[in-house]
């Protein structure tokens, strides 16, 4: 069964705002429906709580609050845990990427060598598994 991403929706966290520019665009532009950007932790997670997306982008390296924490508080919410998470991260180390996991997350890109076309087929991926 396709998706209708006119009918996702995606929160991007992410403190770099060139990349998260940058990410939104290209989401927009594959026609996902709606799309958030948060640049802490905090504000991911009133987001996140707000507006139930269908996916969420998450940096880990983050203001006020780091994706590690933002992905605890997620598991601890039955409601919110249910939310699938790909980490985008400069963090590359395999107990980073174990930890993240452990946390939640569906899968992990490490932020050098990551194209915009392997984030959205990564996307694409989950929410067809999640649909």
């Amino acid at each position: 069964m396709a998706i209708d991403l006119s009918k996702q929706s995606i929160i991007v966290v992410e403190d770099e705002s060139f990349l998260s520019k940058v990410l939104a665009e290209r989401l927009e532009d594959e026609g996902f429906g709606h799309i958030d950007v948060a640049g802490n932790g905090e504000e991911a997670l009133a987001m996140i709580k707000n507006h139930n997306p269908n996916i969420v982008l998450l940096d880990m390296i983050l203001p006020k609050m780091n994706g590690f924490e933002v992905l605890e508080v997620l598991q601890a919410d039955p409601k919110l845990k249910k939310i699938p998470v790909l980490v985008l991260s400069n963090l590359g180390q395999d107990q980073d990427i174990e930890q993240a996991k452990k946390l939640g997350a569906r899968d992990y890109i490490v932020k050098s060598n990551f194209s915009l076309q392997k984030v959205v087929e990564k996307i694409m991926g989950i929410l067809e598994e999640h649909a």
